[in-house]
């Protein structure tokens, strides 16, 4: 059966939606005008290593079985699709327009995967035991998510890392670590069926190489734990945020293997904070895999090039899980201090635009 799915993000979005067209399925994305306007003139382009090849392969978008089409966020009824897919960052959310959007996604009920870094409130609602209310310090705008039904949202987590070349157009999506997507199940029987079938398309992706059909990286694996997705805490913790320095920022690489025992620390700290939530062990990645994935990410995580650029709000992982962890009498260190340091850069670019303004 085909499926018509939003996708809220044009960017990080393209990449799953690349899998998705491959099994004939319809996706629509939401972004802003010229990258609409973009989009559905010429559709888009994903690079991807594939191990064992010594060239990438590139996957048009035109030339698949499914369609794409892109609008803007006032444009779209989220009643019309069967899925509906949160990729773009968190404080975007609260934007005009891209907020209404989101509330009607919320009000339509249409099952909601959330492939963001930092969980959406309703999905942290379906881990028992937390005061909900304490953790809204961690959003830009936690009352975006107030008319949603946590049993109608999931997470997948997005373990494979993409950028848009710089010297590229905006449709052109460049993977640095084909990875998977793990996503938990729903609530519901029916909408984890979606999932299901999304996975098994994916699956049987062949691509049609020189060489003949080629199996492609970046799956789609769906999960009845819903901690499987937060196994990225502890690689966000130890890696992703500690790429921002005082005045600066360096690499994902340089933040783990600088000094690899702070790393070792916060990494098993926060896999043990998700265990204590209710995770099995299995459910989470050890730190030597992380570790040894992390001497390939030879960029800035997005957060600490956001801040860089001078953003007056980030995604905000770091904070939610410290507050998980004081809730059940937790701290660390490191972490603590990365969070004040983040804090400080966040609170700097704020004054740096009230200044300009």
């Amino acid at each position: 059966m085909a499926y018509k799915i939003l996708m809220m993000g044009a960017s990080y979005g393209s990449l799953l939606a690349s899998k998705l067209l491959f099994g004939g399925h319809s996706v629509t994305l939401v972004c802003l005008p010229a990258e609409a306007d973009l989009f559905n003139a010429e559709g888009f382009r994903v690079r991807m290593p594939v191990k064992g090849r010594k060239e990438q392969i590139e996957i048009d978008s035109r030339k698949l079985p499914g369609k794409v089409s892109a609008c803007g966020p006032g444009d779209v009824n989220p009643r019309d699709f069967d899925l509906v897919g949160l990729a773009m960052q968190e404080p975007q959310y609260r934007s005009p327009g891209v907020r209404e959007l989101l509330d009607a996604v919320a009000t339509s009920r249409v099952p909601c995967m959330s492939i963001m870094n930092m969980p959406p409130l309703p999905y942290v609602k379906r881990i028992p035991g937390l005061d909900h209310t304490a953790l809204e310090a961690a959003y830009t705008d936690a009352s975006v998510w107030n008319n949603f039904d946590p049993g109608t949202l999931t997470l997948c987590s997005p373990d494979p890392q993409a950028i848009r070349p710089p010297e590229e157009k905006v449709n052109v999506l460049q993977v640095t670590l084909p990875t998977n997507f793990k996503v938990a199940r729903f609530d519901s029987d029916t909408s984890t069926a979606i999932l299901r079938a999304l996975e098994k398309d994916i699956e049987a992706v062949r691509f049609d190489a020189p060489e003949g059909k080629i199996e492609l990286p970046v799956k789609l694996k769906v999960h009845d734990s819903i901690f499987v997705p937060l196994a990225k805490w502890a690689m966000l913790l130890a890696g992703n945020y500690r790429c921002v320095t005082k005045d600066g920022m360096r690499t994902a690489q340089e933040a783990v293997h600088t000094d690899i025992d702070t790393s070792r620390s916060v990494y098993n700290f926060v896999n043990d904070l998700v265990v204590k939530l209710g995770a099995a062990p299995g459910d989470l990645v050890p730190f030597e895999k992380y570790a040894a994935a992390a001497q390939s990410l030879t960029r800035p995580a997005s957060a600490a090039r956001a801040l860089n650029n001078g953003a007056p709000f980030i995604e905000r992982a770091d904070k939610l899980v410290q507050l998980i962890a004081k809730q059940k009498g937790l701290s660390h260190p490191a972490i603590d201090a990365n969070v004040v340091l983040v804090d400080s850069r966040i609170e700097a670019n704020r004054k740096a635009a009230a200044a300009k303004a």
